[in-house]
């Protein structure tokens, strides 16, 4: 039985983060599924800095994002899995949360804690957040 058709991945680039890619594609392969990658950037609050430019940091982040992305669509095509990316930008809770939604999406794949997280100790915010919010199961990978 095929539960999980359409699932979502959130993905930052952290190890954790690779972990729970590995999952979602066995997953989607196991499902005859589609997984839909989703890369966050986070708002950037303007700096009362004149030489700071956001739009130079936003640039980086998403080339970091489209580097991140590029990584799922490699492995996801060596799997034979069909995958979709993108890259938003917004509270990343509320982006995943969004992006399930909106693709009535049968799971949440993601990982316990990403880049801003303290380490192995606690769940990550993000991740409890779509954990709280979000309309289908979330499965956390460590």
């Amino acid at each position: 039985m095929d539960i999980y058709k359409t699932i979502i991945l959130a993905v930052d680039g952290s190890d954790v983060s690779r972990n729970a890619l590995r999952h979602a594609v066995e997953l989607t392969k196991q499902n005859n599924g589609t997984l839909i990658a989703v890369h966050v950037i986070p708002p950037i609050d303007v700096m009362d800095i004149e030489t700071f430019k956001p739009e130079s940091l936003i640039k980086g982040l998403k080339e970091e994002g489209k580097k991140i992305l590029s990584e799922v669509r490699e492995l996801a095509a060596g799997e034979d899995v069909k995958v979709q990316t993108t890259i938003e930008e917004g509270i990343p809770f509320e982006v995943i949360c969004e992006a399930a939604r909106n693709a009535n999406a049968d799971l949440i794949v993601m990982g316990s804690h990403g880049h801003t997280g303290i380490g192995k100790v606690f769940i990550g915010s993000v991740t409890e957040r779509v954990i709280s919010r979000a309309h289908c199961p979330v499965l956390v990978v460590k």
